[in-house]
């Protein structure tokens, strides 16, 4: 796999560092934030779905 550059600051680096854990690369911290953000996003899609929609029970179908 390739790689690449990815220009932060030196805050953000050590924030990186931070959430990691010992042995975990710059990029597993990273893909892990995206996953989890993505789950949150998902979540909320759910919970506004459940809040504005209106559901028809099953049994009147």
């Amino acid at each position: 796999m390739t790689t690449t550059t990815v220009a932060v600051t030196h805050e953000t680096k050590e924030l990186l560092r931070q959430l990691g854990e010992k042995g975990e690369s710059y990029d597993e911290v990273i893909n892990k934030l995206i996953k989890e953000a993505s789950w949150k996003k998902l979540d909320a899609r759910w919970n506004k779905i459940l809040e504005e929609d209106e559901f028809i029970p099953l049994d009147e179908l």
